[in-house]
């Protein structure tokens, strides 16, 4: 079980902020402002004992219960993955395709849309349901990352989306893209940008009784990607970093005025307090990373 607590996360969003003026990014009113906010969220009582105990969720049952409303709206993440994902499939020829981690279905309707023969795996049932009636001439196996439940040299390409933060460690997990794939196969992986995850973002939830949970988040630098795929001999082609746009400039809520919202859920929503902290805080910092690799061989 963790603790969180919203003025941990306004802040950090702060002390971000500061530590990119001590840089040289902003100037001495930019710092007497964020140094007089602070001080202001410190003597709010709306946010003094907001604090909550958030139980952690497994993936296979965060996404069980997330199943029921992944595909209501659209994840932001979509919009900065997609266009790169797309642009790296223009140029593969069809063949038979290994949707891992696949969930509902995003990225297998991709791939069926353009000629591959898809196979999906997840380990959530609910999800792979949802994407069986999403891709219909799908095939769709329930399975784990760690053993793909494919024959070895089966797959031309492997996709990965949005699933790496939630495992460990990267090795194991690339070793087994590169047994599935023939030799000279294309592995793609898109994830949280490390410093996202960082910041906390990975998904919350609330638990079957009401009761705030979230999955697990591991940081894996931009490194460690490298050096798990070069050791199973899957070579980069490709490594985007898309960040998403600028924040618009709003202004704060006036002192005494701040409601935290449902930030347990989604605290994110805290940056609508500290919005000027949060603008200089996320500015240019990425929220996804895109791979692209291919398997040495003819």
């Amino acid at each position: 079980m963790t603790y969180e607590h919203p003025l941990a996360y306004l802040l950090g969003l702060e002390g971000v902020a500061l530590l990119r003026a001590f840089a040289g990014e902003h100037d001495r009113d930019f710092v007497e402002a964020r140094i007089a906010e602070i001080r202001e969220l410190l003597d709010d009582d709306s946010l003094a004992d907001a604090a909550v105990a958030v139980d952690p969720v497994d993936a296979v049952e965060g996404y069980r219960v997330w199943s029921a409303s992944y595909d209501d709206g659209r994840n932001p993440a979509f919009d900065l993955d997609e266009p790169v994902v797309g642009e790296i499939l223009d140029a593969l020829p069809a063949g038979v395709a290994v949707d891992a981690a696949c969930g509902t279905g995003r990225y297998s309707a991709v791939l069926a849309g353009r000629g591959h023969r898809v196979i999906g795996v997840d380990g959530t049932p609910e999800m792979l349901a949802r994407a069986r009636t999403r891709v219909p001439g799908g095939t769709f196996l329930t399975g784990d990352l760690h053993r793909l439940p494919v024959a070895g040299a089966g797959a031309d390409l492997v996709v990965c989306a949005l699933a790496l933060t939630h495992v460990p460690a990267l090795g194991p997990v690339l070793a087994e893209f590169a047994r599935v794939l023939r030799p000279g196969g294309h592995l793609i992986l898109t994830d949280v940008h490390p410093e996202r995850v960082l910041r906390g973002s990975n998904p919350s939830l609330r638990t079957p009784d009401g009761r705030p949970g979230r999955l697990p988040g591991y940081h894996h630098p931009i490194g460690s990607y490298l050096r798990a795929a070069l050791s199973v001999g899957l070579h980069p082609l490709r490594c985007e970093e898309p960040a998403p746009p600028p924040r618009p400039p709003v202004p704060a809520p006036p002192p005494g005025e701040r409601t935290p919202g449902p930030w347990d859920l989604w605290p994110w929503s805290l940056t609508d307090l500290v919005p000027e902290a949060a603008r200089a805080a996320d500015a240019g910092v990425p929220a996804m990373v895109v791979w692209h690799f291919r398997l040495a061989g003819s």
